[in-house]
């Protein structure tokens, strides 16, 4: 163990309480992924933060939901050559999926080492444990290259207005850190499936359902039969599943219903079944099963998978070596969930996600935190950077 390391470890290790107290204030700052200026405000509380560290932040505006920070702690460039400007890059987002007033509803609390409050674990505490691992480097260096802690605002809606600036970043980097809670399990997660999510409007036409039934067109019939025929492209095998898990429609009990809308959740493995599958649902929604009937199809959100390569491998083999090193037993997870991970995978960046603190039940009132994980697991990010030039990386 260097001298740099044993200062860093150290100094995080006295951080406990400091953590705790900004978990606290994130957690009880409201930031649902439609309320850009709670997801703001935690930006804000970030960027104070950071400035108060020594560590300039960069705010990029975005238009309707949260603005995304870049926090920048300069490091060395041992390796030379092509890699002394790619950036070792700690990632992470604001936006939780609770609605307005629900920290006042259930505020942060502690009890028997587990926090409990909506966003601890996705991913609040690990914004916290990113803005301290930077706090660290800043203070002892020691970094073989240039740190940038890239916190978004709207990763819970598929990032609409973050993933030009997820991807831009990940142009420029040399690993990427996604610091997504760790499993309930105590594991990482080393690779993630991709989604779609689209919604699919119909057109039919109205007409008394007793009076005047031959003349009406029924979009939800339609609707029906094209639910019907999009579930049946699941493929489970190939860990590609449909879903259509919201539906809406008609004018009233006694008319023959004029519209109908779904919303379908893809989800697949492999990048070249994106296209496949989705092609196959343009052409359902092309298709009208009830003559007369119109649809179309838009995509409101998606996310690329995270599939593992030789060097995500070698980045995965070197963070669970340097968890051992802070006292952690790491496993690799596969997860049919998506994140933004996916997005700097897709583009060549060594990824591993889920790094974070240890928490579990995201998305519930029962969302957990495992508040004696914060520590070792900043630790063991810290000492993974610290070795990236051991590990080849």
């Amino acid at each position: 163990m260097t001298e740099t390391e044993t200062q860093i470890t150290a100094w995080l290790a006295t951080q406990h309480d400091t953590m705790l107290a900004a978990l606290e204030r994130m957690v009880n700052t409201d930031g649902g992924s439609y309320d850009k200026a709670g997801v703001d405000a935690v930006g804000a509380q970030i960027k104070a933060f950071c400035e108060g560290h020594g560590i300039p932040v960069e705010v990029v505006p975005r238009e309707k939901h949260g603005d995304c920070l870049k926090a920048r702690v300069a490091g060395g460039n041992a390796l030379g050559g092509g890699n002394e400007k790619q950036k070792i890059v700690l990632m992470g987002h604001r936006d939780t999926v609770f609605p307005k007033g629900e920290p006042e509803r259930r505020p942060f609390t502690v009890k028997d080492g587990i926090a409990y409050g909506p966003g601890v674990a996705d991913m609040k505490a690990g914004l916290v444990m990113n803005m301290f691992v930077l706090a660290a480097f800043q203070k002892f260096g020691g970094a073989p290259a240039d740190l940038l802690g890239l916190f978004t605002g709207d990763e819970e809606i598929g990032s609409p207005e973050g993933r030009e600036v997820i991807e831009a970043t990940a142009r420029e980097a040399r690993v990427v850190f996604n610091s997504e809670p760790g499993r309930p399990s105590g594991n990482v997660v080393t690779g993630r499936k991709g989604g779609v999510f689209s919604v699919f409007e119909i057109e039919g036409k109205a007409a008394h359902s007793g009076g005047n039934f031959e003349a009406g067109i029924s979009a939800i019939g339609e609707l029906a039969a094209k639910i019907t025929a999009i579930h049946a492209l699941t493929d489970l095998k190939r860990g590609i599943t449909l879903n259509v898990g919201l539906v809406s429609g008609g004018q009233s009990v006694n008319t023959v219903a004029p519209w109908a809308q779904g919303q379908i959740d893809l989800r697949y493995v492999e990048l070249e079944d994106r296209d496949e599958v989705m092609g196959r649902i343009h052409d359902i929604i092309g298709r009208s099963y009830i003559p007369g009937t119109k649809a179309k199809l838009t995509v409101k959100g998606e996310f690329r998978p995270l599939n593992a390569t030789a060097s995500s491998n070698k980045l995965f083999a070197l963070y669970q070596s340097t968890a051992a090193a802070s006292g952690l037993t790491v496993a690799g997870e596969f997860s049919g969930g998506c994140a933004d991970s996916g997005f700097t995978a897709a583009l060549g960046a060594p990824t591993i996600c889920a790094v974070g603190p240890v928490g579990g039940k995201a998305h519930s009132p029962e969302e957990y935190l495992e508040v004696a994980s914060m520590v070792p697991r900043a630790q063991a990010m810290a000492r993974a950077i610290l070795r990236l030039e051991s590990a080849g990386l």
